[in-house]
């Protein structure tokens, strides 16, 4: 039996919703550990998060500054910032709230207890230097939900919403990622002993931010190498967070789907098939070069079939 278009939605959303609050508290809780290892620099260290999820003007004006504390806030508990951890975890919730009978109850009972424990703190955490335990519950949450999901949920076209919401996500955060990273690399002074120490900490960052780091010693051996790094991440075929990984399983779930509307929505298989052949055949110099649009152009390619999607599937009964 084909899926309701307001049922498929709720569960991809369900997937970019969580998702999303995982990412953002990878981000969190590295940079927070990076803050203090580089002391006086913390400054420098905070900013890049706005470039990567957006809402500084918006920060600006409620917060009036734009720091490490107002920063933690806004993107840790503020519900006013639609990707804040706690606004992707309530939005979650509501969705799987109108999916209870159709989801298992372990599912809601995960996703309703990190609701419980997430949404209901405030800048008093901050202030007690909770946010570290914070990230990591929310993190941790993230991959109980999914692991319960892989679990219990029946492979139908459910479980390909879902699944294709996530992977949705996952590449467009790492891309984003890896587009404010190269992009503060060119403004940075290599040649200076200091600062390529303080370059190479942020490039462990963002390697441990994906849970990267460990994989990366044992297939990269000759150091930290930006280029390789880059290579890593986003064009390896086993790595679970890499883009090119996320773009190959988002396009087996939109196959799945299809195969319950056969031929209805070409688009949506052409656009990911021409993701997918992208990163397969394209080098990391090609995606890397110097002056060179192409992490823009991956990164429209995704936002492209995540509005396919919509257009195909959500926008009609």
């Amino acid at each position: 039996m084909l899926l309701l278009s307001r049922l498929a939605e709720n569960l991809f959303w369900i997937g970019r919703y969580v998702e999303r609050a995982e990412n953002t508290a990878r981000l969190l809780n590295v940079n927070y550990y990076t803050s203090l290892e580089i002391g006086g620099r913390a400054r420098e260290s905070w900013r890049p998060l706005l470039e990567m999820t957006g809402g500084e003007a918006e920060l600006r004006a409620k917060y009036g500054r734009v720091d490490a504390r107002s920063i933690s806030a806004w993107l840790a508990l503020d519900r006013d910032n639609p990707s804040s951890i706690a606004s992707s975890v309530q939005r979650a919730r509501e969705n799987a709230r109108g999916l209870r009978d159709r989801i298992p109850s372990e599912m809601w009972e995960a996703i309703n207890r990190t609701y419980l424990n997430l949404c209901f703190q405030n800048e008093e955490l901050l202030d007690r230097d909770g946010l570290f335990e914070y990230c990591a519950e929310a993190r941790d949450a993230s991959q109980f939900f999914f692991g319960i999901a892989f679990a219990t949920l029946p492979r139908d076209e459910g479980w390909s919403f879902m699944r294709a919401g996530q992977m949705l996500e996952r590449g467009d955060n790492m891309l984003r990622v890896l587009q404010s990273r190269y992009r503060n690399l060119e403004s940075a002074d290599l040649t200076d002993p200091k600062q390529r120490a303080i370059q190479d900490q942020r490039w462990v960052s963002i390697l441990k931010g994906a849970s990267a780091y460990e994989a990366y010693r044992k297939r990269v051996q000759t150091g930290i190498d930006p280029l390789r790094i880059g290579q890593f991440l986003l064009l390896d075929e086993f790595f679970p967070r890499s883009v090119r990984y996320s773009a190959e399983n988002l396009h087996d779930a939109l196959t799945q789907i299809e195969r319950h509307h056969p031929g209805a929505h070409p688009e949506v298989l052409r656009l990911s098939r021409w993701l997918v052949a992208r990163l397969q055949y394209a080098g990391v110099t090609d995606i890397l070069h110097e002056d060179n649009p192409a992490l823009a152009e991956l990164l429209g390619d995704f936002n492209r079939v995540g509005a396919a999607i919509n257009a195909a599937y959500f926008q009609q009964e």
